[in-house]
């Protein structure tokens, strides 16, 4: 049985450099599976297609990104997810819309807290980080780096 979701390969635009993919899903239990399958098929196309150079650490990331931003918006939103999903230069922006206004905040660190450490792991590996309210919603946007220079990519967070 096939998991549902975007068809492989229907789903990237290219712009000049600029690759991108958005996906809607629907706000149930395998939205976080289906974020994650649609990253790592987006990443692969790039560097197959694209000549990309992604690392497997900028592969991991982007999954792990993808997976935690998913889950809070599906923990803390009724109805759709939208993900989009572009690669600009050296980086990978991973933003997330949901329908809840309420923008996040990260907790304090705590040894003891169980759970609820997914926005502090988002932020950490990320280079860059918004949270902003829309019309309807908000959209949470991370910046992750697609190779191993831990010095972040040549271009600044906007």
């Amino acid at each position: 049985m096939s998991e549902p979701g975007p068809p492989d390969g229907d789903d990237t635009d290219a712009v000049g450099d600029l690759l991108q993919t958005s996906v809607a899903l629907e706000g149930d239990g395998a939205d976080i599976a289906r974020a994650r399958h649609l990253a790592a098929r987006f990443l692969n196309r790039g560097r197959n297609e694209h000549g990309l150079k992604v690392s497997q650490r900028g592969m991991d990331l982007t999954q792990l990104v993808v997976s935690e931003l998913v889950t809070n918006a599906r923990k803390y939103a009724p109805g759709p997810i939208l993900v989009d999903l572009r690669i600009d230069g050296d980086v990978i922006e991973v933003a997330v819309w949901d329908s809840d206004p309420l923008l996040p905040a990260a907790r304090a660190a705590d040894a003891g807290r169980v759970g609820q450490h997914g926005l502090e792991i988002v932020v950490a590996v990320a280079v860059g980080f918004e949270a902003r309210q829309e019309a309807v919603g908000k959209r949470i946007t991370a910046r992750i780096p697609l190779t191993d220079d831990l010095r972040g990519p040549s271009t600044t967070p906007q």
